[in-house]
């Protein structure tokens, strides 16, 4: 089915050689060397639905690009099964290229030396592309990610934001139904980012492209996936929304309070509400925090503002990337079972 991928127990291992320290073990290495096999992604599996876009994330050597590789086809898996768009990636991976797009943030797939318009003109070629569909969707490209100025400059003059705006068309230039970016807003200015983010809503939209992003961004994800799967350690540690990830981590709640004036900031230094810890942020503003499960939010403003007069009160949420430093640090075990959507 074009823009569904099902990845069942997969599995990379990498065989490393260990090299040992000073002279003497340049020396032992070469007689003997010793390797170690590494787990890069191990026995993940999820499902990813037509239309759906899906935030990937983990920190550096969790497993994702791996994961990306494995998908497109350019990475043999070690154990486990992938079928993604219709076909099983690599054994079919002449066929499949042909069905995907793949966007690299630090790699491109324009030719370095020629004007961006002629790479334009032989991914036309090696895609079948129709003359009438050229036309059209060089027309939407220009529309919103502006690359006609830059159609007739060599790849190797444009800026980093400048080669993802082309990367980004090239890459859909055949209308796949299936999108995997890694990295794609990586060294982008906000300009640029926006209009990147943009431009994969409106393909979402009105093709309904499925994309699966990879990013150290988390603004990427809050803007563009719904869902979000978290990897560490070659291990799928979450599988869901937004919003369940923070109910599942977010331990504390947080609420801000304007205080009238310096009197009321007195009295309220005074008052006591047993398991809250309190900040003072300025002469009048405080933030008072306490574990969500342990009482309830309204009750707490209710003892404040019955206590002293109020200005502005405002219940402050967890940011996503506090929440994700959580699970790097240990948050969540990977032997949880993960969240599905």
């Amino acid at each position: 089915m074009p823009g569904h991928v099902e990845v069942q127990e997969l599995v990379k291992h990498f065989r490393t050689f260990e090299r040992r320290e000073g002279l003497w073990g340049a020396l032992q290495n070469l007689v003997v060397r010793e390797y170690k096999t590494v787990a890069a992604v191990d026995r993940i599996s999820f499902e990813i639905r037509p239309g759906e876009m899906v935030g990937y994330i983990g920190p550096n050597g969790a497993g994702k690009s791996t994961t990306i590789k494995m998908l497109t086809g350019i990475l043999v898996p070690t154990a486990g099964r992938v079928r993604s768009n219709g076909f099983e990636p690599f054994r079919e991976r002449s066929r499949y290229a042909r069905t995907i797009g793949a966007v690299f943030g630090q790699r491109t797939q324009l030719w370095w030396d020629i004007a961006v318009v002629e790479s334009f003109r032989l991914l036309k070629k090696i895609y079948a592309v129709s003359d009438a569909d050229y036309a059209a969707r060089m027309r939407e490209f220009n529309e919103v990610l502006e690359i006609e100025r830059y159609l007739h400059t060599p790849v190797r003059k444009l800026s980093l934001g400048e080669r993802m705006r082309c990367d980004m068309a090239a890459a859909l230039l055949h209308n796949p139904p299936l999108l995997f970016l890694d990295e794609p807003t990586i060294g982008l200015d906000i300009v640029a980012k926006e209009n990147i983010r943009a431009f994969l809503k409106r393909v979402n939209r009105e093709y309904g492209t499925t994309v699966l992003l990879t990013t150290h961004d988390l603004s990427d994800i809050e803007e563009l996936c719904p869902r979000l799967m978290i990897i560490d350690h070659g291990r799928l540690l979450f599988d869901g929304g937004l919003a369940e990830l923070k109910r599942q981590l977010w331990r504390d709640t947080t609420v801000k309070f304007d205080l009238k004036d310096r009197e009321q900031a007195q009295r309220f230094e005074q008052l006591e509400i047993p398991g809250i810890r309190r900040e003072k942020l300025g002469d009048l503003t405080y933030l008072l925090s306490f574990g969500r499960d342990d009482r309830p939010t309204a009750d707490v403003i209710r003892q404040v503002v019955n206590a002293v007069e109020v200005l502005d009160i405002a219940i402050e949420e967890q940011s996503i990337e506090e929440v994700v430093k959580r699970i790097y640090l240990g948050g969540m075990s990977p032997e949880a079972p993960p969240c599905n959507p």
